[in-house]
């Protein structure tokens, strides 16, 4: 998740406006919700000081925040929160080996990451099992989804996708709301 979404994730999680962050930062009043919003669409990136900044008004570390760096034992653990907030990761413990696991109660996130961890899975017994090489486990891996034929995976679609296809749903549903008011009235 990029730092956009993650400052609009976690102003969100503290109930601000875009508005109400940009004064507590210390932007003019008239400016602050567009200089978040710039932030928050990543047509600015914010300074590592206002990161700082941002990470203590929401509670948070900055690694939280950023970009994590997947080179790092932090950024690792980072982004796996990352995908906790964005797919339901979960960790649990099974017979007393730590694993993650996915949340079942959205059942649409749910299935599409099942079908494609399922294929890796499938890779990977396969790897171990000796049936494909670990070339071509790697090729399979770096080339995903081009090469599964699975067919298991899903395309999720991006935000700003998903953002405009709700809006036109809750569109076509308030016109239908209305038209049912108005055939009730006659």
């Amino acid at each position: 998740m990029a730092i956009g979404k993650r400052i609009r994730f976690f102003r969100n999680r503290k109930g601000m406006t875009q508005k109400q962050l940009g004064e507590i930062l210390g932007f003019l009043g008239k400016t602050s919700d567009v200089r978040m919003a710039q932030y928050e669409t990543e047509a600015r990136t914010p300074k590592h000081d206002l990161v700082k900044e941002m990470a203590n008004i929401f509670d948070v570390s900055t690694h939280a925040l950023t970009v994590p760096d997947i080179d790092t034992y932090t950024g690792l653990m980072h982004t796996l929160f990352a995908l906790e907030d964005m797919y339901g990761l979960e960790i649990g413990e099974i017979d007393g080996e730590i694993c993650l696991r996915l949340d079942k109660s959205d059942y649409s996130t749910y299935t599409s990451m099942f079908d494609m961890f399922h294929a890796w899975q499938e890779q990977a017994a396969k790897l171990e099992q000796g049936e494909i090489t670990k070339e071509e486990y790697d090729q399979w891996r770096y080339k995903y989804p081009e090469l599964d034929t699975s067919k298991h995976w899903a395309k999720v679609p991006s935000q700003a996708v998903s953002d405009m296809l709700m809006e036109e749903f809750q569109k076509i549903e308030k016109e239908e709301k209305k038209t049912s008011k108005k055939k009730k009235q006659k």
